[in-house]
């Protein structure tokens, strides 16, 4: 790229540059801070009020997943166990042994069989006496007499078992109907009774579930590889919620662990429900958290590239690359709002081309993402862009005078910009001094 000086004199600087145009790499670059996080963070809290019985790691100790941590010692939990495994226990007891309504029996009415063999035996009797009279016509006046009254005795006898026969069916007849009505009160009562007991049965077994599920989480393991870190977490990023992988009891209450969370946990210490024991990050995969300014978030999509650098490790860069863009805004700093980033993080070099260490979680950063980038186009010096309203206009130098030129820009990079259209190689422009050249203006 050749220079051409103009308007100068003697020492003085000059005011106008104007070189031609060439062909170069314009790499956009769109600058925000971030924070390093981990793969995952999880804190794992007290279910249940008590002391810590026993602790099995330190601070920056390294742990496999399903290792044991710590335990608490809690008589409330456990008391409350046994109060629900009593409750089950007679709630099991007063199941419905099932069945339907009781049925109701009368015995058969009969006729009393002591009269009718005592009135038999008296007329035998008469009989028998009236057959000695030797006077044949009272005898046979008082045998006939006796003929008679057998004769209404079987009568009285055949319609009293008629009678009772018929009592007998009218009665039964009623029962049944009135057996069957109370059978059916009977067996909706029984019913809904059972269903009472079988409710009351599932909540005791719930609540003895929920009690055991409690004493369990006393016994607190990594959830997953990582580093502990005793109590709550300090800082440490944007990093997963995994409350939902934990076992019962573990996971922090709405808005956090309270209490001790900040606090020293060692073996004694008392602790309240929810309070937080031991902090598990798994460092194994790195991550960046970045906030994008709302001025070039749309330039940020997933899979573009960055540069990364860190105040703790100065004089290396690390390589990065998009993984999300989030939609939910934040207020800025300055007024406006920033979007959130999501960056996988590389392997990292010094200037000398040595290794340079991992970042630790909660590390601020510098991110430097490559928005646009276009190898071998038609470029100009940031330098010739002159802003007018909407437009982007050049100067171009036409037998020695200054022609106004609009073009239309692609990448820009903080020495060079893409032009897309209104120039060619080999045109010259003004490069320095353009915000001071007017239509016209001779420039050789």
């Amino acid at each position: 790229m050749t220079f051409l000086l103009t308007g100068c004199t003697g020492d003085e600087p000059p005011k106008v540059q104007i070189a031609q145009v060439t062909r170069a790499s314009v790499s956009e670059v769109v600058e925000a801070p971030g924070t390093v996080g981990a793969r995952a963070t999880a804190t794992l809290t007290s279910p249940a009020a008590g002391t810590v019985g026993k602790l099995y790691v330190s601070d920056g100790d390294t742990v496999k997943k399903g290792q044991l941590l710590a335990k608490i010692t809690s008589k409330q939990a456990r008391d409350q166990l046994s109060q629900a495994r009593k409750a089950d226990a007679q709630a099991a007891k007063a199941a419905p042994a099932g069945g339907g309504a009781p049925a109701i029996t009368l015995p058969r009415l009969k006729l009393s069989g002591k009269l009718d063999t005592k009135v038999r035996r008296s007329l035998a009797k008469a009989r028998t006496s009236a057959k000695k009279i030797e006077d044949p016509v009272v005898r046979e006046q008082l045998l006939t007499a006796l003929d008679a009254a057998e004769a209404q005795h079987e009568a009285q006898h055949e319609a009293l078992g008629e009678i009772v026969t018929g009592l007998n069916t009218s009665l039964n007849r009623t029962l049944s109907q009135v057996t069957g009505q109370l059978g059916a009160g009977l067996g909706g009562l029984t019913e809904s009774m059972s269903s009472l007991r079988a409710a009351s049965r599932t909540q005791t077994k719930a609540a003895v579930e929920a009690a055991e599920s409690t004493v369990d989480a006393l016994t607190i393991k990594a959830p997953f590889s990582g580093v502990v870190t005793l109590g709550g977490a300090g800082s440490g990023g944007a990093q997963p919620d995994l409350s939902a992988l934990l076992p019962a009891g573990l996971a922090p209450p709405s808005g956090g662990a309270t209490g001790r969370s900040a606090g020293v946990i060692a073996v004694g210490v008392p602790v309240a429900a929810g309070d937080a024991i031991v902090t598990i990050t798994d460092v194994s995969e790195l991550s960046l958290a970045a906030d994008v300014d709302e001025t070039d978030v749309l330039l940020v999509e997933d899979g573009t590239e960055a540069v990364v650098e860190f105040d703790a490790v100065p004089g290396a860069s690390y390589t990065a690359r998009v993984t999300g863009v989030g939609v939910t805004p934040k207020e800025g700093a300055t007024g406006g709002v920033s979007y959130p980033v999501r960056l996988s993080l590389g392997d990292g070099l010094y200037d000398d081309g040595d290794e340079a260490p991992a970042p630790k979680p909660g590390m601020s950063a510098v991110i430097r993402l490559t928005v646009k980038d276009s190898p071998d186009t038609v470029a100009v010096p940031a330098s010739a862009i002159v802003s007018s309203g909407r437009e982007s206009v050049v100067w171009l130098v036409q037998q020695g005078r200054a022609e106004r030129r609009t073009v239309k820009l692609g990448a820009q990079g903080d020495a060079m910009v893409e032009v897309l259209g209104g120039l060619a190689v080999g045109d010259r422009i003004v490069v320095k001094g353009a915000d001071t050249v007017r239509e016209g203006q001779e420039l050789e």
